[in-house]
């Protein structure tokens, strides 16, 4: 493991406390090995934002536009 992928996991596993080990290993392992579908996600969330939604908003509706997507690499 290279030193930008140990601070990357030290990163998302402090953004996700509170969050099972077992489910952040399993989200932190489908970001490593699709990284430019989830940089196109927080893109959709961040437009989204910028046009007036809450982020739990933005969020919960490009979640639910890539639901199948996301499932298969879950």
């Amino acid at each position: 493991m290279g030193i930008k992928s140990f601070f990357t996991r030290q990163l998302l596993k402090s953004k996700m406390k509170g969050v099972p080990e077992a489910q952040q290993e399993k989200l932190i392992g489908a970001m490593e090995r699709n990284p430019e579908f989830f940089k196109m996600i927080g893109e959709e969330i961040e437009a989204k934002k910028k046009a007036g939604k809450s982020e739990m908003e933005a969020s919960m509706e490009v979640m639910r536009k890539h639901q199948s997507e996301f499932q298969k690499l879950m």
